[in-house]
């Protein structure tokens, strides 16, 4: 037999992840909505919705449905199990009122960075990284970050998988540009994205390691505020020292 065979899945788990997903991305839905947008019959979706429902894991509003706050104990429960994570909030909380700009902290899964934490200094900027969004890592400091600290297997894994897809102009997209910036990441201690995910963002972004990559964190700010010294040298220190304290005091909490 050539290659291996994927794992099996069950097709009704598939559907209730699926309405999931579609319930998050539109903040709410009806079955007939749903059944349209997912290829579904209506009684398929609306078996589902009643079981998610009666499981509380959604709830309804007349004719929509909403995802119910049970995701809230379960995501307050997986971010309890990363020991890290209350030494990561702590710190950047300060690191973002000593900036003014955005801080923030992300882990990799699946092949994706996803963002847990952000502290909001004074002239942070807005942007989409809620707790829980995944993002690819070649083209944000954060994930970049990781990946110059994972084997080169596993680099090539997530390649593999997700492709170097370009967000911007200037994002990184072949193997060869990719595996030359993790180098020079590794040499200087920290990672840049430079507008390689939103025009006119720019990040840095220090990994938090222990036997391995635990995450990342950064600090983003606009193109007109990151530049010059303050991006090349005083930001990274910030943050570089950031990384050592965290990682220190997680090793004795």
């Amino acid at each position: 037999m050539d290659g291996e065979q994927s794992p099996r899945t069950v097709q009704a788990v598939q559907t209730a992840i699926d309405i999931i997903e579609y319930l998050q991305a539109s903040d709410g839905a009806g079955v007939t909505e749903l059944a349209s947008a997912l290829d579904r019959s209506k009684g398929t979706v609306h078996s589902h919705l009643a079981t998610l429902l009666e499981s509380e894991y959604v709830v309804k509003d007349g004719d929509t449905y909403r995802l119910s706050l049970r995701y809230l104990d379960l995501g307050e429960y997986v971010t309890s199990r990363l020991e890290v994570y209350d030494v990561v909030a702590e710190e950047l909380d300060d690191l973002a009122a000593e900036t003014g700009e955005l801080a923030q902290f992300a882990t990799e899964e699946h092949g994706r960075a996803v963002y847990l934490y952000k502290a909001r200094g004074e002239n942070a900027v807005n942007t989409a990284s809620t707790a829980g969004k995944r993002e690819y890592l070649h083209c944000i400091s954060l994930g970049k970050a990781m990946l110059a600290h994972m084997p080169e297997r596993r680099v090539d894994e997530i390649i593999d998988r997700h492709g170097l897809p370009a967000q911007t102009a200037q994002t990184i997209t072949s193997r060869e540009a990719l595996s030359d910036e993790l180098a020079a990441i590794r040499d200087r201690g920290y990672a840049i994205d430079n507008e390689e995910k939103i025009e006119g963002l720019r990040c840095v972004a220090a990994p938090l390691t222990d036997d391995g990559v635990v995450g990342a964190i950064s600090i983003s700010g606009p193109s007109s505020r990151m530049e010059g010294d303050r991006f090349a040298e005083e930001l990274p220190h910030k943050l570089l020292r950031s990384a050592n304290v965290i990682e220190i005091n997680a090793k004795f909490a």
